[in-house]
């Protein structure tokens, strides 16, 4: 189960980077485990080693947003990407355009990818090294605290199943008991009539 995600408020990384795809977000040596834990210490790693880079800026460590550029997610269908970000604390990743399967992993493991016009995330890129942000998941609403206001989109059931930490084997579980009734009255699979081998030509 996730935690459940009404409001995200923090500072904001500025990050920007266009077509960031998931060997920026995790490397491929982190790739030989099966465990979401301690994976954030991975997350942008080369990038973060690079002197002066905004992942590694002091004023913005532990923001539970990430602003990047078009295509964020890009590449490969690494689950781990997903993993990384979200014990990283990023809560929150503003873009664009996100790719599908990045966002989907994504969904999968509590992370909101929000989707805004180019010109709405110059903006916030452009103030967010002064302001911090609140993003209300119910209302679909970013706000600044320069007193900006942008309303967003999302699809109904990924807003229902993150306001409520639900994830995919929650979702299952909730219907167990119409599962287990379906099963009851569903007729027993008849069983399949074997027929004979055809005989050889002679």
């Amino acid at each position: 189960m996730n935690a459940p995600l009404t409001h995200i408020a923090g500072r904001a990384y500025p990050f920007g980077m266009k077509n960031c795809d998931t060997d920026v977000i995790i490397g491929a040596e982190w790739l030989k485990t099966i465990s979401r834990q301690g994976l954030g210490t991975g997350a942008f790693a080369a990038l973060r080693a690079m002197p002066g880079h905004i992942l590694a800026a002091p004023k913005y460590a532990g923001s539970p947003i990430l602003i990047a550029g078009d295509n964020f997610g890009c590449g490969s269908s690494r689950e781990h990407a997903a993993w990384a970000l979200a014990d990283f604390g990023i809560r929150t990743i503003v873009a664009p355009s996100f790719s599908d399967i990045f966002s989907s992993n994504a969904f999968k493991n509590g992370i909101l990818t929000l989707t805004l016009p180019q010109q709405v995330v110059d903006h916030l890129m452009a103030i967010a090294s002064e302001q911090s942000f609140v993003i209300d998941l119910e209302a679909q609403r970013v706000a600044s605290s320069a007193g900006d206001i942008f309303d967003f989109e999302i699809d109904p059931f990924r807003k229902y199943c993150l306001l409520n930490g639900l994830d995919e084997i929650d979702i299952t579980l909730s219907l167990a008991d119409k599962i287990s009734r379906f099963e009851e009255d569903s007729p027993h699979p008849s069983v399949a009539v074997r027929r004979p081998r055809s005989q050889a030509l002679a």
